[in-house]
């Protein structure tokens, strides 16, 4: 019965590991979507919705099966309980990694308004929150899971950069508003996908050491 149940839970992490890595790709081509102004790179990624949902859903459906056949107990129901957790999150990432897209295809059709440089470097940031809280989940890193937690100041930090610039272009001539307001949305968007990576560390340090660690902002 333990070895079903073993075989089970290395299935449904590299469910998630699949689940996630498609997730990072998704920030990393609507980053380059934005920055490069290619909007079939854009299309391409909001294409993917239906797979990443089918993903989170047959993810859905093992951890079920996992509960009710194996009813697992102490750490091994924390494994479980955490991988149903952590797919509304990556599937909510990939969302945000969509409205990315549908914002860069507008801005697609009207002249640039700046040098992108501090949105890229707010989706990196982003992008490798995701990947590291992914690998922390994997690896039941709680070290990593707690690197990825202090890493959430720094792009809260950033976007507030970002708007501040933004606003003043906005405030120089109200022939920037619209794609300020857009590109505004983008460093939102980033902002909320390194929350959900954060989520995930948080989940993960739950599982490891069976502390709850949300809203505390500091380990």
């Amino acid at each position: 019965m333990q070895r079903h149940f073993d075989q089970d839970i290395e299935k449904l992490k590299e469910q998630i590991l699949r689940m996630g890595a498609m997730a990072e790709d998704a920030i990393a081509q609507s980053i380059r979507a934005l920055v490069e102004r290619d909007s079939a790179v854009a299309e391409r990624v909001i294409a993917l919705d239906d797979e990443i949902d089918r993903l989170e859903l047959d993810v859905d459906q093992l951890t079920l099966e996992l509960i009710a056949k194996m009813q697992p107990a102490a750490r091994d129901l924390r494994m479980v309980v955490t991988a149903m957790r952590i797919t509304p999150e990556l599937e909510r990432i990939a969302d945000l990694a969509q409205d990315v897209c549908e914002r860069a295809i507008e801005l697609n059709g009207e002249a640039p308004l700046k040098p992108l440089v501090v949105i890229p470097r707010l989706a990196r940031i982003s992008q490798e929150m995701v990947r590291q809280s992914i690998d922390a989940f994997v690896r039941q890193d709680a070290d990593l899971a707690r690197e990825v937690i202090r890493r959430d100041d720094e792009v809260d930090d950033l976007n507030e950069h970002s708007f501040r610039e933004l606003l003043t272009y906005m405030l120089e001539d109200s022939r920037n508003i619209s794609r300020a307001i857009r590109l505004t949305f983008i460093g939102k968007y980033f902002e909320r996908i390194a929350d959900s990576a954060t989520n995930i560390a948080e989940m993960v340090v739950y599982l490891v050491d069976g502390r709850i660690v949300k809203h505390q902002k500091s380990e």
